[in-house]
């Protein structure tokens, strides 16, 4: 039997972080939307992300944070370790305190469970929400009204569409955004789980050596996240074959570099993504600057918009970010009492979250780019001035671009 054509008033492409959070603060403003999930269940790949204050505005903003803030571990300090000079002198590089207070209040940084949050986020949504096995594979105009054909042959016709489908963006790609590059470099990413506890105490610790950079965070009491990033070279072919293979990789690399044997054991213990190694892409700021995050009644978010390296542990928070400015434009120009026409105050809407989030993301990209070539580097001055001076400055960095606020969904 032929699948019907269906219409919907806000479709939302893909169900991650931004999507959720986008789907949420439209119902919290009372509006209906349908998000499309190419899988069969939520995605929690990567296991975990860095959560900054940033995110938890956000997170509050959508009357889900005191839940997430139940389930994780407040970290209290940023260490930064380059192993082989802490071996020679007994020194950690450099260590912040990451409870002090911001230009906007205090800062709350906790390592978030992907999979809780997803949950999280998906139970506060009427059921029926999320529409799961539904992949977008072309679209089509007619007037105002983009026609979707999905993976499964079915079409839906939809008053606005919101692209929060990820680096590959079909929406992306349809408003013409410049392909994502390659940074050339790559990441892994893992999860122990200790049952009877981990007896880490609540700091995000970080260890850089010549071309990598790793670090691990505890989320609760009983599990550990932790992530590695390199410079893939010729020798490094078939690594990424295996989930054994994977982490002895990551294990030579780092017994190489002497870091602590607790923090070896936390990977030796530990699951792997299923994505055993992912190239790290982000799209570059300059087309940023001048690119089409929305046309019309259509729009982007999160990775669909702005992929970036990890290195500022802003991806996810900025994901969040976006969610919160989109429901909040979007949901007052449907709701609004403005005497424009529907399909008017929806394209003033999105032009109105693009004017907010394009300088936003230029600048996280950028900065995340330059602190990944920063902390990797192996070029002999940059590793110099890093090891004895920036990594202050850095880790400061962190903080001052998580010292944000998105707003919430009435202002």
């Amino acid at each position: 039997m032929q699948p019907k054509d269906t219409a919907e008033d806000i479709v939302i492409a893909g169900a991650g972080l931004a999507g959720l959070a986008a789907a949420l603060g439209l119902h919290r403003k009372g509006v209906r939307s349908v998000v499309l999930e190419s899988s069969p269940m939520l995605r929690a790949s990567g296991f975990a992300f860095t959560t900054w204050t940033n995110a938890f505005r956000a997170l509050d903003a959508l009357g889900v944070g005191d839940k997430i803030r139940k389930q994780h571990l407040q970290a209290q300090a940023y260490v930064v370790t380059h192993p082989v000079i802490a071996s020679a002198t007994g020194e950690t590089v450099r260590e912040a305190d990451l409870t002090q207070s911001g230009k906007r209040g205090p800062n709350e940084i906790r390592c978030v469970r992907r999979d809780l949050l997803l949950q999280a986020l998906e139970e506060e949504l009427p059921r029926g929400t999320i529409r799961y096995s539904s992949k977008i594979i072309s679209i089509e105009e007619d007037g105002d009204i983009k026609i979707l054909q999905l993976a499964d042959g079915s079409v839906l016709r939809a008053k606005v569409l919101i692209g929060c489908d990820g680096i590959n963006s079909v929406v992306a790609k349809w408003l013409g955004l410049a392909k994502p590059s390659f940074s050339g470099r790559s990441a892994a990413r893992g999860f122990a789980h200790y049952p009877d506890g981990h007896g880490f105490e609540p700091k995000f610790l970080q260890f850089v050596g010549d071309g990598f950079r790793a670090g691990m965070l505890p989320c609760n009491q009983t599990d550990i996240y932790w992530f590695f990033t390199w410079t893939p070279s010729e020798h490094d072919k078939g690594v990424d074959e295996s989930a054994v293979k994977m982490k002895q990789f990551v294990l030579d690399k780092l017994r190489g570099s002497k870091v602590p044997e607790e923090a070896l054991a936390v990977i030796a213990k530990s699951e792997m993504s299923d994505v055993l190694a992912a190239p790290l892409r982000f799209r570059p700021p300059l087309s940023l600057m001048t690119a089409s995050i929305n046309k019309g009644n259509v729009c982007v978010a999160g990775d669909a918009l702005h992929p970036m390296t990890p290195d500022l542990g802003q991806g996810g928070c900025s994901a969040l970010e976006d969610g919160v400015v989109l429901a909040r434009c979007l949901g007052e120009a449907l709701v609004g009492d403005s005497a424009a026409v529907e399909n008017e105050r929806i394209e003033a809407g999105l032009r109105e979250y693009a004017r907010i989030r394009r300088w936003r993301s230029v600048e996280l990209v950028a900065t995340a780019y330059t602190i990944g070539f920063i902390q990797e580097s192996n070029h002999a001055i940059v590793s110099f001035l890093r090891d004895k001076f920036l990594s202050g400055v850095l880790a400061g960095r962190l903080l001052k671009m998580a010292d944000y606020d998105c707003g919430t969904l009435s202002n």
